[in-house]
Parts: structure tokens; C-alpha cells; sequence
């Protein structure tokens, strides 16, 4: 998958792009408070061949440099489920609508791949994504997994 939204190409992960995309989920989690964990939340990061053979890892880039990630894989939770997960992006880069763009490329990747339900979770304190989320049609749902994880957020797609 490749596309472009203004002046960033989003296209799949690379084995390159490993120690870059950590580095974005990692800075991204430190500056509202939150840790990284490699050998916990984050170990789909480390190990991105492992975990999303089933679904899609992107990185945002700008000017060669990677500036954001967005990923999902299916979940069995629900019927034919996914869950969005790593969407982060640097600061320099928010508020130009990148991550609604985001949002709405992994939806539809996601739709075409016949899968019917998405889940994501996040944090209260990334106030960003829990308005996209909640924007964008996305449900309060019980059932949180992840320990820095306070919000659960499901949604049913069209068939």
C-alpha cells in the first residue's frame, strides 16, 4: 500500500523503518506521560513481522523522515474484528488533518478486507484521538486490555 495525503507518503512498514517507528510511538507516549513498553503494549512494535501478518502496519513519512504510524490486525473479540492500533503522530505534524485521513484509509482498507467491526483503545490524556474517535463514529465500549488504556471504542462497519 502506498498513498499520499498533501505532501507525506503513507506506505507499509519496511524491517528500516523498525527503530524509526518505535521512536514515534515512544516519544509520542513520553510527552503526554505515558511509558513505553517493548516487552509489554508496545512489543507488536518490536516485533512488527510477528504481529501483523493478518492485518497492516503503515509509517507516515515526511520529507524521508517518519513522522507517524498507524497499524491494525484482526482481534477475537466480536464478529470478524480489528483493532486500530499505533496511530501517532509527531507533533509538528497534527492538526493538518493527517490523522483523520488516517482514520479513514485504515476504514477502508479494513472494510475491504471483509472485516465488519473495529476496535481501538486509548487513554483519557490523548485528548486528540479519543475527539477523532468519538468524531468518527466510534462507540464507548467496556472491556479495556491495555494497562495505560482507560477508553475502549468500537465500531460496526457497512457490509
Amino acid at each position: 500500500m502506498e498513498q499520499t495525503f498533501k505532501n507525506f507518503l503513507i506506505r507499509d512498514w519496511q524491517t528500516k523503518d523498525r527503530s524509526h517507528a518505535a521512536e514515534v510511538i515512544r516519544s509520542v507516549l513520553a510527552e503526554y506521560g505515558l511509558g513505553w513498553e517493548p516487552d509489554g503494549a508496545d512489543i507488536d512494535v518490536v516485533e512488527v513481522e510477528k504481529h501483523y501478518r493478518q492485518g497492516a502496519f503503515w509509517v507516515v513519512e515526511h520529507q524521508g523522515t517518519v513522522v507517524g504510524t498507524a497499524a491494525y490486525y484482526p482481534v477475537p473479540r466480536g464478529e470478524q474484528a480489528v483493532e486500530i492500533r499505533k496511530m501517532y503522530l509527531r507533533p509538528q505534524v497534527r492538526g493538518l488533518g493527517l490523522g483523520r485521513f488516517l482514520l479513514q484509509s485504515l476504514e477502508t482498507h479494513i472494510t475491504e478486507q471483509g472485516f465488519q467491526q473495529i476496535w481501538v483503545e486509548t487513554a483519557s490524556v490523548l485528548k486528540e484521538a479519543v475527539q477523532l474517535y468519538e468524531a468518527s463514529g466510534y462507540e464507548a465500549a467496556t472491556g479495556v486490555e491495555t494497562l495505560r488504556c482507560d477508553r475502549i471504542y468500537t465500531k460496526f462497519l457497512p457490509s
